[in-house]
């Protein structure tokens, strides 16, 4: 019986130990930039700064996070609303509701991969081959490649002929 208080001590202490080390860590930063949500005022054609002055600013490229705001913000005011967040959801359902009656029935709803399945069956067996299976991947868009000035080539060790001389 003595052993089941011991194990039980045991198990507590080093809970209470992990939770005092996770106390102790500092809080990772935010990978998300601060963005403000009112837009900048305009500027009268007075206060804008020459394009050699310094104090100007370059505009940065935008992060994906904030593209993908902007997408759902339809209307542009900085804030994205339940309606605006759940119009993209919504076609989605309308894509996959056939018959038009706001439910999905179990067919309708996976309708898309029975086509998927159907297409990559070439042999029509009822089953995959690796080779069929690997066409059903998710095809990514490809992402412009940035114009870097490409590296030197290392020099190639000298190739041995295997003669003796």
């Amino acid at each position: 019986m003595w052993r089941y208080l011991v194990g039980g001590a045991a198990g507590a202490l080093a809970i209470v130990a992990g939770m005092m080390l996770q106390a102790t860590r500092p809080a990772p930063p935010s990978p998300l930039p601060l963005a403000s949500a009112a837009p900048a005022a305009p500027q009268s054609a007075q206060e804008t700064a020459s394009a050699d002055d310094p104090a100007v600013p370059e505009a940065l490229p935008r992060t994906r996070e904030q593209k993908r705001f902007d997408r759902y913000d339809k209307d542009r005011n900085g804030l994205v609303t339940r309606e605006e967040y759940l119009q993209s959801r919504r076609k989605a359902f309308a894509k996959l509701d056939r018959d038009g009656n706001g439910m999905l029935s179990f067919d309708e709803w996976a309708i898309k991969t029975e086509t998927k399945f159907a297409t990559a069956d070439k042999d029509k067996s009822g089953a995959m081959s690796p080779a069929e299976f690997a066409t059903t991947a998710v095809k990514r868009k490809a992402r412009p490649r940035p114009n870097c000035p490409a590296k030197p080539a290392a020099a190639a060790p000298a190739e041995e002929t295997g003669e003796e001389s």
